[in-house]
Parts: structure tokens; sequence; C-alpha cells
């Protein structure tokens, strides 16, 4: 999802200690998604309760909030409101992928072939109203704020960071940085180490965090032009022109300044015009956001969290309350964020 510019910044890696008393605002959406993803049995089937209803988000949310609360951090989540009419394409991509992907999982299951149907349920996975309903749930009995954007969760999680209200944009996706996010934090919510493909291997996986200002200044381009980039690029709102990379795009805005002046340059039958241009800039530069929310932490009502996870959906309750421990740090952020206010 998004553009894959990652490549082009200098990434700090950094440990939880680093965002302690921090508010991350998290992009709900991008960590749902990654939940559904990595939390599967060996040959890929998500995990499920009794009934058969898949538990991979809500044990991703329980457990890894757990794990930022406890470290004295302050977690919000941003949920996507409608996408913009431009997101339909890719939108309707995804699901084909989606489609080709679950079709593959079963035929890898049905010749025995564990280590292809579990890359191949990977691709998967689907944020279905009812997940987002049920994640809303949880985080309520949690006692974790949670807002809904008005569209792009990333563009919310941004608007928050350049306000001063939260710290960093919590994502795996690259495109909080073209949404104007100070600073992008990666892998936060993501297990410790990954698996290879193809190996019975892994790698440890850390947080590390972006910073926008610094790195536009080392590639010495501005916010507007990395925009610029990311149109040459590909976006989720727009195709791209074949054969233009980070590299490649970073080279050619340099030279001309903008992408208005550069396509008399670009070789190719599928430019886009002037009007989409502006379009697809004024999604990243002028985002829809909202300040209709608030941040309110608080201490998570038990009886609900044991009644959600264990009641209804049949996580033993022998795992579940020893990590509700770890909420009691709330109240410590409860009365930090006091402190911070006045």
């Amino acid at each position: 999802m998004g553009v894959d510019i990652g490549d082009l910044f200098k990434k700090e890696n950094i440990t939880f200690d680093d965002l302690h008393e921090r508010i991350v605002s998290i992009d709900a959406y991008n960590v749902l998604h990654q939940f559904l993803a990595t939390i599967r049995q060996k040959d890929g089937t998500p995990l499920k309760d009794a009934r058969g209803e898949i538990t991979s988000h809500l044990s991703g949310l329980f457990y890894r909030t757990a794990n930022l609360v406890e470290s004295k951090i302050r977690p919000v989540y941003v949920f996507d409101g409608e996408p913009h009419p431009l997101k339909a394409k890719t939108l309707g991509e995804r699901k084909k992928r989606k489609e080709l992907a679950e079709k593959a999982w079963k035929e890898a299951i049905e010749s025995g072939d564990i280590e292809k149907a579990r890359i191949k349920a990977q691709q998967t996975s689907r944020v279905t109203d009812e997940i987002i309903e049920q994640s809303i749930e949880l985080l309520d009995a949690l006692g974790i704020p949670h807002i809904q954007a008005p569209s792009e969760g990333e563009a919310q999680a941004s608007y928050m960071v350049k306000k001063g209200e939260a710290y960093a944009t919590g994502s795996q996706d690259y495109d909080c940085l073209l949404f104007g996010s100070p600073i992008l934090v990666r892998n936060l919510t993501s297990s410790e180490k990954r698996k290879l493909p193809k190996k019975q291997a892994y790698v440890p996986i850390t947080p590390h965090m972006i910073r926008l200002q610094s790195n536009l200044k080392s590639l010495e381009i501005s916010h507007e032009q990395l925009v610029d980039m990311a149109i040459l690029i590909g976006t989720d709102f727009n195709d791209g022109i074949k054969g233009y990379g980070p590299k490649k795009s970073l080279i050619l805005i340099k030279k001309f300044g903008n992408i208005d002046k550069a396509l008399s340059e670009i070789k190719s039958s599928d430019l886009p015009t002037l009007e989409e241009i502006k379009q697809i800039r004024e999604i990243f530069l002028n985002p829809a956001t909202t300040d209709d929310y608030s941040l309110n932490w608080s201490t998570p009502d038990k009886e609900k969290v044991l009644k959600i996870l264990c009641d209804q959906h049949q996580f033993t309750m022998e795992r579940i309350e020893p990590i509700l421990e770890k909420f009691s740090f709330i109240e410590n952020i409860k009365k930090q964020k006091n402190l911070l206010d006045f």
C-alpha cells in the first residue's frame, strides 16, 4: 500500500524507550491489515474462534497495544473514512489480487505446499466493517482513544503530528510522509521477528524512525517536490509512469523543479494531465482532516475486555488476565498527561 519511496530515506533505529511518554497516532487500517496478514497458523489460516470468526485482529490489538502501554507510549488509533474517488481503481485492483491469492492459497493447501500457502494467505487479508466494529469495541473496553478520519487515516494521523498533538505517526505506509507527517515510526506494532521466504530462518524486526524535514534537506527537495516524485512513481490515486522509480523520479524533479515542467522530457503515451496532477497534489498537500476528537486514556473495563475476548471469542482467561495487568500503566499515562497539560 502507498508509494514505495523508503529506499530514499535515512532511517533511525529506535526502541520503545525513545517513545516514552510520547503520543503516537497509529494508522489503524494499516496495522489491522498487518495483524490479519501475519497472525496466522503455519498453513496461513487466520486465528479463529469456535464459531469460525477471525480473531487475528483482536489478538494483535490486545497484545501489541499492551506492549506499547507498558512502555508508557500513548497510542491513539486513527480509522479511515470515505476513500477519495481517485482511489477506486487501486481498491478494485487490490480486491482482484486478494481473490487470486485466495485461490492460490487453497491450491497450495490441497497440494501440501505449506510454505507457499502461508505466503499466499498473507495476501488475502481484508479489513471488513465487522472487523472495524470489533476493533473499536475492544479499544473502548481497553480505554484507548480512537479517531474517525473523514477520509485517509494516514492524512489524519499526520495532521495530528503536524499540529503537535502527537509525536509521530505509526504506520508501515510511507504515504504518511507525503501527507507531511514530521516523523514516521515503522515496525511499531510488528512482531519481533520475521520469517525469511523459503527458509527456516528469521530476521529481527525493530522499530525505526524517519524524520521528514532532515531527509528532504538531504535529498535537496521540498515536500511539494516529494509529492511530484510520488505522482511520477505512482500512488494510490494514480498509476504513475512506467520506468520511473524513486531514483529516476528524484533526478528528474531536481532537474526541472516540478512535474509540470518535467512532462516534456518524458516519452510516454500515458502522461497525467495537469488537472490530474493538481488533484493528486491537493490530496496530499491539503487532505481532508478533522479537529473533532479528544485524546483521553482510561483504565480498562476488565469485565468488558474479558467478555469480548474470552466469552465471545474463546481467548483463554489465563492468558488474557496477566496481559491486562500491563494496562495498569494507563494510570501513569493519565497522570503524566495531566502534568503535561498543566
